[in-house]
């Protein structure tokens, strides 16, 4: 069910803003890109084209927008899960298991992800946003990885750093991708699981170190 509207006499221009491109997503996720016109997102939104001019200059300032939400949501959902925890391996393992379970497995992210895809090769606007959004994760993943080694006591080089978290993200989209695609051939945990065995391999540690709840 998609969030409910706020009502635009009471709505601040950052909400209205944020409600026009929820809007746009819910538009995207039913009929796809191409299907989603400017009159169908403001129908969607409860105002009129006009008002949908005041915040975005067209349909495409309107479509990088949502593409920039998508890809947002996903990794600060992430991110804020990893941050409930004090302790560096805690927060790794939050990282990893919130980015392969609900919200972030979802087949409406998955649909709205595919519907934008295509216009990274093709659209300078979405290669950047797609740009940015990569290595603000790789950021929080090299900043994970270098707190879990100090506190393991271990030395770790930038290079090291770098070449374990880019691995680590390739790691992550693929499960994720073949998670979202077939949900129903894992069990619940099955994806989580896997990727915390496979991230231990990849660091070369003790086997348990981050599959163990403890």
């Amino acid at each position: 069910m998609a969030p409910a509207r706020r009502s635009y006499t009471r709505a601040s221009e950052a909400e209205r803003r944020e409600d026009l491109i929820l809007a746009t997503l819910d538009c995207i996720a039913e009929v796809g890109i191409q299907g989603a016109t400017v009159r169908q997102i403001a129908n969607r939104a409860g105002v009129t084209a006009g008002l949908i001019r005041h915040y975005f200059t067209g349909k495409d300032q309107m479509l990088e927008a949502a593409y920039r939400a998508v890809m947002d949501g996903m990794t600060q959902t992430a991110i804020e899960a990893a941050r409930e925890d004090e302790a560096p391996r805690a927060r790794l393992r939050r990282f990893i298991i919130a980015n392969l379970t609900p919200p972030v497995t979802d087949s409406r992210t998955l649909s709205l992800w595919a519907a934008f895809i295509s216009h990274i090769q093709t659209d300078p606007n979405f290669a950047a946003i797609h740009r940015d959004n990569y290595l603000a994760f790789l950021q929080e993943v090299e900043t994970l990885l270098l707190a879990f080694f100090d506190e393991r006591g271990t030395a770790l080089s930038p290079k090291q750093c770098r070449s374990f978290a880019i691995s680590l993200n390739a790691l992550i989209d693929g499960l994720w991708l073949e998670g979202t695609l077939t949900a129903d051939l894992f069990d619940e945990h099955e994806l989580a699981d896997a990727a915390l065995a496979s991230v231990e391999a990849l660091l070369r540690l003790t086997p348990g170190e981050l599959t163990s709840e403890k």
